[in-house]
């Protein structure tokens, strides 16, 4: 070098042990200027690489970009100056040493190749060059040592020696100067890229390389959520690289390949067996074994490697800045020590200290912009997942078949997407850890090793053994939770049953029953949660003690092994920062390794079900149909799935176009199957089938999805409004949109809940009518519907004159009315077509048709007698009329028992419908659980059903203290106390090891080594107790908070009065009873927990730095001024980003389970694409929310961190200039303090948005609590006596009474009185006010003025389970709760097995209940599915017997139930209620005609009240109804 040089190349006596250092101009001429350029030059071929797959257009040529070129240039000439100069000086013959010649060419090319890249970047759109930035970075760097020692010689001369050297050493240093801040600002967007129409693009795309790094660009959106609560609107869109369309596309594409490989190795081990066979066809059997392993190898497509090469190299960028932080994070606990040692000699020069700080500094920083760099990777990678999978799995679930379909519900299909794809996100997110964490392993035991020797692997050995007590704590928590949802779903169950049948529970009185089981389960979820807060407090434990045992270990053993160890600063504070840095690896590990077990099961799942068979998309010929024919089928055979046997057999079906073709027969002869083999819905066994032309599909049971009644009708297709009328009258759909509350623009919800079942029907039926296709295919959509419904829909749309006149209709049926009508039948028989013909043809065969007519209509003369009475025959023949009469067919004279029915379905008809116009609604307010009168649409202002409200803006601090009284405040200051304790003893144990380490060595050993292993493990040991109790009751604490708070809301929930429910959605309650309670329950005692630590240390982290540099607390102020607002702004938009990703997150889901039950539907409409498009849409607006969540964390991340960084700054800063006065032991203590209080700080802030975010929850569950009662259940003073009522008389006076507040009155001064024992009948129009009579006797509604006395007794007096108890009824729709049937019956026990048995036994179930094994145990399911309508009737009437009081009330049960039922609780009445007051709301007058008395009600108001016959007699209201039903 010498020779190079012309001068020595280094001299520490220069460079190092001096006050004022300077480089020998040898070395700065050399290396110093060296190190750009080899930067420059080692980038440039990956770099080139990058720009070539970089296309984004090129960037119009700008001044910035001419100054950067320009200056480019002049800089070349100013290095090549240089260089000429030499030569200049070699031609004088003054020699110079070759570095003159060497050093000035290399820059001056590197000068050119970066001007060169300046615009080699423009043309490839890159608005901001990090490579460039970095290069002009290090070049200012690099230049700065000669401008200063340059500086110093001139001055110390006095004069200048080599003037033109000087001259273009500043000239170089300007430009490059100037070079590095043109460098920082970003180009103009590049032109000609995509146009983007985005209104609000990702400000990522064109920010700069150094926004990038730091996320600056983000600021504006936290800034914006500051200042107000975010909205949809001002969500940026995504990346093109992160949305659904690209993603999946890119998945699908490696997907299929991965297919296309497995198929050709499918096919060449078939080739194989088949050749082996063909030539030895002796020896079978090896050969077939052969076959069978060669089949084994692949089992099926694989999933993960089409996975990992869609996402795995953008992932593997991630992975490399990792590896780079691993590296890094070594640097710090090196410059502590070598900043120790620097304390412990005083004669070193000050700055090196100054250096050490620096770098210190620099190292953090560039530490936490590579660690943010590598997150935003993994995160976006996890995001992306989600988006591919999920796309996937919905692409997949529109093409599966049916016989995979049911192999799998729903809801599990539904878990594919939600949770599954869900773990991968959060794999995703610490995969690296699987070769990071070992990594750092392994790093930070060579360090300690050189540190403290082989005495480290004690402390290995402890962290190895804590390793297998957090796993045994983690798998007995996972049992813990499992067993914890158990309890949980049976509670929400439950909850979920009491809410839809509360209005039942108050009628009879039994909230106090429910209450008691739902507070059991309550119980035992509390007991499960508190065992699970003993382990979490356990590994609490485990986890803060960890690194402390680990260093007790290692320094007990250090210090016994050898007398002549001696534990100094240097040795014990470097090895605690690296036994800090092994914390986080070893804890990670076994979570990581746990998640990858978790995700591998999801994977094979994922797996299981993209491999599913597919349904043949040509099994149905469309393009070619045998001329005059639009469906034919020939020789088919169908089954629902390849292994099950057929369905249908040799089907050959011809059907003329144009022509209506009704299917009839039994139940399950494979009527629907065969619309489905039309569809392509089945497997195709053998045959040809064929439809012409579009097709549309009305499935049996509806299929509505959760949009607009029009979006539904219209489902895609263009609006036309002509038609779209005509559709809805001939559908008779424009009454029900009087009804409901938006016309045809409501809101329908999920399942089409607010319609009814015929509602939902014949909106199916209009979306078929609307989409104008050739071919109809209709699967019995007329049995839904009321009778004179259906005669309304097939005149209008069916059949010969409606809509679809000229268009192929095929339907099934039960209606026989409709038959005559039809061009062909076609009867199936067990999947074969017995016969086909037209109805004449059919009739004179006499075969099975003819004996299915029989069977579903009554003896022909019977029917002939009775019609010549009614107008309307179709009315009659509603097939479930007689379906279970088939003995009337017998020639048994039963006109009798004929008529009867007749009259009486009739009567059901008659007695509701003013005029036959407004008959369709008659169905939907028997649906509305309470008769509510139909309210005015002119006022859209009172809504039903308020909207639910989001909290907005901060959480109010009462929340917190609510919460802390719930906790109890005497419980809350303990554990703050105990937390302030933990962390002195922490501070402690630290503060006697700094003493320690400054122990004098007296003849190289230091004394009472004993004493003071004690007293430190003292300290550390009661550091572990205390957190121990602290976090033990922090938990306890929340259990209890979280057992008052259910108790409160539950017991508020049993008190509200029924008005609430009815405004309420159920969803709505039922949400606070689990989602908010489990958060309440298992989420804010964590994050408490997680605060308090981490507040705490930070706290105690600033102490320690102040106590021993005082300076420090000057810098504390700026720096938590700083914190404070970066937090406000970060908890502001983060919270509001947490609630729009949830919002958006549900739809998805409800969109795909919907999807997945409409499939035929949507598949027959050929509308895939729309729906493939509308969930792509829902994915990207839930990511469209996710992404800015995810930068918002790496926004705050990276400025919290770099507030830690100062504080290292800082700390190491003062203790340089304090050298004099500190020793080794508080440097120590204070530097490694400072190194640790990044992570807690930036935990500070998460925790402190997460607990701001989840505290909501209490307020909700508050919000709940505290809503407005009815009146107490049992006032004590005010006790009825026990017979009461003994008469059973009733008296209303004067009585009004309305809904809800600003309604109107349903009763308007009602004044009557009823004698004890007498029965009356209330019959009126829907809306007069019939069911309110009732609702008022058992106070669910309270009067207005007047009152109601039973027996004298003014029942507004006495409590409300006194008074329900004591009046029996049965009520419309049956309700029956999952249980016992005996539960059922009697939830108190208060009534023997004997009584019970008797009830049973007079209400018809006895021989039922005996016949099944469990006898009165036996379960009914929820809502009692599996008893039919009829017996959950007769379940509520053996109640009624069984509490046998004086007042009877009989709501009857709209819907005609079937007639035996029917009538078997209209005889028990009448025989075992004879003495009883009963009071009885008809829909049928023929069960009323011999009342003692009638009441009949108009708008509210009595306007008849007298004995039958009289009321007939006097040819009122009455009388007009009686003449409906066929009665006068």
């Amino acid at each position: 070098m010498e020779a190079f040089c012309g001068s020595r190349f280094w001299d520490p006596n220069i460079s190092v042990h001096t006050n004022n250092p300077d480089l020998t101009p040898c070395f700065q001429n050399t290396i110093i200027a060296w190190i750009p350029s080899i930067y420059l030059w080692a980038v440039l071929p990956f770099y080139l690489l990058y720009l070539k797959h970089y296309k984004r257009g090129y960037i119009v040529l700008s001044m910035l970009s001419r100054f950067k070129t320009i200056l480019g240039v002049l800089l070349w000439c100013v290095c090549w100056a240089d260089l000429f100069f030499s030569f200049h000086e070699l031609l004088q013959s003054r020699t110079p040493p070759p570095v003159y010649f060497v050093t000035p060419l290399i820059v001056g090319i590197t000068m050119v190749l970066a001007t060169v890249l300046v615009q080699y970047e423009r043309l490839r759109g890159v608005q901001s060059s990090g490579v460039l930035i970095i290069f002009w970075f290090l070049s200012v760097l690099c230049a700065v040592v000669p401008f200063r020692s340059k500086i110093i010689a001139a001055t110390a001369q006095g004069q200048i020696k080599d003037r033109f050297r000087f001259t273009t050493f500043f000239s170089y240093f300007a430009l490059i100067l100037i070079e590095l801040i043109l460098s920082c600002f970003k180009e103009n967007p590049p032109f000609f890229s995509p146009v983007n129409s985005d209104p609000n693009p990702c400000p990522e795309l064109n920010s700069g390389f150094l926004s990038k790094m730091t996320f600056w660009w983000f600021t504006r959106m936290a800034i914006l959520g500051y200042k107000r609560p975010l909205e949809d609107k001002d969500l940026w869109s995504l990346n093109k690289d992160d949305t659904s369309s690209i993603i999946v596309q890119q998945l699908h594409k490696e997907w299929d390949k991965q297919k296309d490989e497995w198929k050709q190795k499918e096919d060449v081990a078939y080739v194989k067996t088949s050749n082996h066979v063909l030539n030895h066809v002796g020896d079978g059997p090896e050969e077939a074994e052969v076959l069978i392993q060669d089949k084994r190898q692949h089992k099926e497509p694989s999933f993960l490697k089409a996975l990992l090469r869609t996402f795995g190299p953008y992932f593997l960028i991630g992975s490399f800045y990792k590896l780079i932080q691993d590296l890094l994070s070594f640097v710090n606990p090196q410059l502590l020590s070598i900043l120790i040692s620097f304390i412990k000699d005083k004669d070193a020069p000050s700055w090196w200290g100054f250096l050490i700080a620096a770098l210190m500094f620099f190292s953090a920083v560039l530490q936490t912009i590579i660690l943010h760099q590598h997150f935003q990777y993994c995160f976006v990678t996890g995001m992306r997942l989600r988006t591919g999978i999920t796309g996937m799995i919905y692409r997949k679930s529109l093409v599966i078949t049916n016989s995979a379909k049911r192999s799998s519900t729903v809801g599990e299909i539904v878990n594919l997407m939600s949770v599954d794809a869900q773990r991968f996100m959060d794999l995703v997110t610490f995969l690296n850890m699987l070769w990071s964490a070992p990594l750092q392993i392994c790093l930070a035991l060579y360090f300690l090793w050189q540190t403290l020797g082989p005495s480290v692997l004690a402390g290995v050995a402890v962290m190895i053994l804590l390793i297998p007590l957090n796993a045994a704590i983690a798998i007995k928590t996972r049992a813990f939770q499992v067993e914890q949802m158990r309890h949980k779903d049976s509670r929400i169950k439950l909850m979920n049953e009491i809410l839809s049948g509360i209005k039942v529970l108050k009628l009879y009185a039994w909230e106090p029953s429910f209450q008691e089981k739902v507070l059991d389960i309550r119980k035992n979820e509390l007991r499960v949660l508190k065992k699970a807060a003993y382990l979490n407090s356990l590994s609490t434990f485990a986890w803060i003690s960890a690194p402390f045992l680990v260093a007790l270990t290692t320094f007990a053993v250090y210090v016994s092994v050898d007398e002549n160890n001696i534990l100094d600063a240097e040795k014990a504070f470097v090895s605690l920062s690296l036994f800090n840095i092994l914390r986080f690896p070893l804890n990670m590990l076994p979570q990581v390794i746990s998640n990858l077990a978790q995700t591998s099961v999801s994977l094979k799942r994922i797996q299981q079900f993209l491999s599913h068979d597919e349904l043949d998309p040509n099994c149905v010929e469309t393009k070619v149909v045998t001329p005059g024919y639009a469906i034919t089928v020939t020789n088919g055979t169908f089954s629902w799935a390849k292994e099950l046997k057929p369905s249908l057999k040799d089907i050959h079906l011809l059907v003329p176009s144009g022509s209506l073709v009704a299917v009839v027969g039994h139940v399950g002869c494979g009527k629907s199957s065969l619309v489905s083999a039309l569809l392509g819905e089945m497997e195709k066994l053998e045959g040809h089938v064929a439809v012409k032309g579009s097709v549309a599909y009305v499935p049996q049971q509806a299929w509505i999805q959760n949009a607009t009644l029009k979006d539904n009708i219209l489902f895609g297709q263009q609006h036309n409004e002509q038609k779209y009328q005509n559709v809805l009258e001939a559908c008779a759909l424009k009454t029900d949109l009087e009804v409901l509350p938006g016309g045809d623009h409501t809101e329908i919800g999920e399942k089409g809940i607010n319609l009814s079942g015929g509602q939902r029907q014949r909106v199916s039926i209009a979306r078929a009518v609307f989409s104008d296709a050739d071919v109809y295919l209709l699967d019995d959509p007329l049995s839904a519907v009321d009778s004179h419904v259906a005669k309304h829909i097939f005149d209008n749309v069916i059949g010969p004159e409606g809509a679809l006149k000229g268009k192929t209709r095929m339907l099934v049926t039960h209606g026989i009315t409709f038959l005559p009508q039809v061009d062909h039948i076609v009867v199936l028989v067990d999947g074969k077509i017995s016969e086909m013909g037209s109805y004449q043809e059919l009739l004179k065969q006499n075969g099975a048709f003819a004996e299915f007519l029989r069977n579903y209509a009554p003896d022909e003369d019977i029917e002939e007698d009775e019609l010549t009475m009614l107008e309307d025959e179709e009315v009659l023949l509603a097939e479930d009329t007689l379906s279970n009469h088939t003995d009337l067919a017998d020639n048994e004279p039963v006109t009798n028992e004929v008529r009867k029915q007749f009259l009486r379905q009739i009567s059901v008809i008659s007695s509701e419908g003013e005029c036959p116009k407004k008959m369709s609604t008659r169905r939907r307010v028997c649906e509305k659980k309470s008769a509510e009168p139909p309210q005015p649409q002119k006022i859209p202002t009172e809504k039903l059903i308020q909207a639910e409200t989001s909290e907005i803006g901060t959480v109010k601090l009462t929340v917190f203290w609510q919460y802390m009284k719930a906790v109890g405040l005497m419980t809350s200051l303990v554990i703050c106390f105990l937390y302030g304790c933990q962390n002195a003893a922490a501070i402690g144990a630290n503060v006697w090891l700094s003493d320690w380490t400054n122990e004098p060595v007296i003849n190289g050993t230091q004394h009472n080594t004993s004493m003071r292993v004690g007293v430190y493990a003292a300290l550390g040991l009661l550091q572990g107790l205390l957190v121990l109790i602290s976090s033990f009751t922090l938990a306890m604490g929340g259990i209890n908070a979280a057992r008052t708070l259910h108790a409160a809301l539950l017991e508020n929930k049993f008190h509200t009065p029924q008005s609430f429910f009815d405004t309420t959605p159920t969803g709505r309650i039922i949400n606070r009873f689990s989602k908010d309670i489990y958060v309440i329950d298992e989420v804010i005692p964590p994050t408490i927990l997680m605060f308090l630590g981490t507040f705490f240390t930070s706290v105690s982290t600033i102490l320690v730095i102040i106590s021993s540099t005082p300076l420090f607390a000057v810098v504390i102020i700026p720096l938590a001024i700083v914190y404070f607002f970066v937090q406000r702004f970060y908890v502001a938009t983060s919270r509001q980003l947490k609630r729009l990703e949830s919002v958006s997150r549900s739809p998805i889901y409800s969109h795909f389970s919907e999807t997945i039950t409409g499939a035929s539907v949507i598949r027959a409409y050929g509308r895939e694409n729309s729906f493939v498009c509308l969930n792509d849409l829902k994915v990207d607006e839930n990511q469209k929310s996710y992404f800015p969540n995810i930068i918002s964390n790496r926004w705050l991340g990276v400025r919290i961190e770099l507030i830690g960084n100062f504080v290292v700054l800082f700390a190491a800063l003062f203790a340089v200039l304090g050298k004099n006065s500190l020793n080794a032991g508080l440097v120590g203590l204070s530097v490694s303090y400072a190194l640790q209080v990044t992570m807690s700080l930036n935990w500070m802030v998460r925790m402190t948005s997460d607990l701001e975010s989840n505290i909501v929850a209490v307020e909700r569950v508050k919000e709940y609590s505290e809503t407005e009662t009815e009146a107490p259940w049992i006032i004590e003073d005010k006790r009825p006596p026990e017979d009461w009522p003994a008469q059973g008389e009733v008296e209303f006076v004067d009585y009004s009474v309305r809904y809800r507040k600003g309604m109107d009155l349903v009763l308007k001064g009602l004044s009557l009185r009823v004698k004890g024992g007498e029965k009356i009948g209330i019959v009126g129009r829907t809306g007069a006010g019939k069911s309110s009579m009732t609702l008022c006797l058992f106070r669910i509604l309270e009067a207005v003025k007047g009152e109601i006395k039973i027996d004298g007794v003014r029942i507004s007096e006495i409590g409300l389970h006194d008074l329900r108890s004591k009046i029996t009824i049965i009520p419309q729709d049956p309700v029956l709760f999952s249980g016992t049937l005996k539960m059922n019956l009697d939830p108190f026990n208060k009534y023997s097995e004997d009584e019970i048995w008797k009830a049973l036994e007079l209400s018809h179930l006895k021989r039922f209940v005996s016949s099944k094994p469990e006898k009165l145990e036996y379960e009914c399911s929820e809502g009692g599915e599996n008893l039919s309508v009829g017996q959950r009737q007769l379940v509520c009437l053996a109640r009624a017997l069984l509490r046998k009081t004086r007042i009877l009330v009989l709501d009857e049960a709209t819907a005609a139930i079937d007639l035996e039922t029917d009538d078997l609780i209209q005889m028990t009445i009448r025989t075992q209620f004879e003495d009883c007051t009963v009071l009885t709301i008809a829909h049928r007058l023929n069960t009323i005609m011999d009342y003692t008395r009638v009441l009949v009600l108009d708008k509210g108001t009595i306007a008849e009240f007298d004995t039958p016959s009289s009321l007939i007699a006097s040819r009122g209201i009455f009388y007009g109804m009686a003449k409906d039903a066929g009665l006068a």
